[in-house]
């Protein structure tokens, strides 16, 4: 299981989501204690919220690349905040990505699972067929039916709700989620948006 540390003064809802799709996490309500739990342990991701109190996220992560034994750790911002130019500086600052506050679960899925496959803390540990989640086999095109599926998927739509909302039986959209799967390559549905989303299959 990767390691998160989950920066947020109110985490709940990541908490409890994330482990459901293999990820161990570990929070901290502000950056003072999160940079005391990176003093004492060692994590493969960190989710970082803007706007905390005691320390923000600004100077946590500037702390964070810093520091020799924290400055390689792969880190997401999670912010509500949309101005471009915060943005340019966090990314100078050494945030690898960011994701927009409200979000949906898979979006940020997707990005973890880029972020740490880039990671150069990750490159000597993890298998070459980990690299990338992709075979070499030639991608073969979706259809018009299973990219509305994927783009459904990919706004957090579960089979049931994406079969109320083309008019399909529920086995029906399975059908087509295992048809994506097999023309991408992929083993699961944040494999499939996070690729999609890279060719520009569907709309992000």
């Amino acid at each position: 299981m990767k390691t998160v540390l989950l920066v947020d003064d109110n985490p709940k809802y990541l908490k409890d989501a994330l482990p459901y799709y293999g990820y161990d996490v570990c929070t901290a309500t502000d950056g003072i204690q999160a940079l005391k739990m990176l003093s004492e342990e060692t994590f493969d991701i960190i989710l970082l919220d803007v706007m905390m109190p005691n320390m923000n996220g600004w100077d946590t992560l500037k702390e964070i690349r810093k520091n020799v034994e924290t400055k390689d750790i792969p880190v997401i911002m999670i912010t509500a905040v949309s101005e471009e130019q915060k943005m340019v500086t966090g990314l100078l600052n050494g945030a690898d990505d960011y994701i927009i506050k409200p979000f949906i679960l898979p979006n940020l899925l997707a990005r973890m699972e880029a972020v740490l496959r880039r990671s150069k803390r990750n490159m000597n540990n993890i298998e070459q067929k980990d690299l990338s989640f992709t075979s070499n086999k030639p991608l073969q095109m979706l259809t018009g039916r299973e990219k509305e599926v994927l783009e459904l998927a990919a706004k957090g739509d579960n089979n049931k709700k994406i079969a109320e909302k083309l008019v399909l039986s529920e086995v029906t959209v399975k059908s087509h989620m295992n048809s994506i799967f097999k023309k991408l390559n992929v083993k699961n549905r944040t494999q499939a948006v996070l690729l999609a989303i890279q060719m520009n299959l569907i709309r992000n």
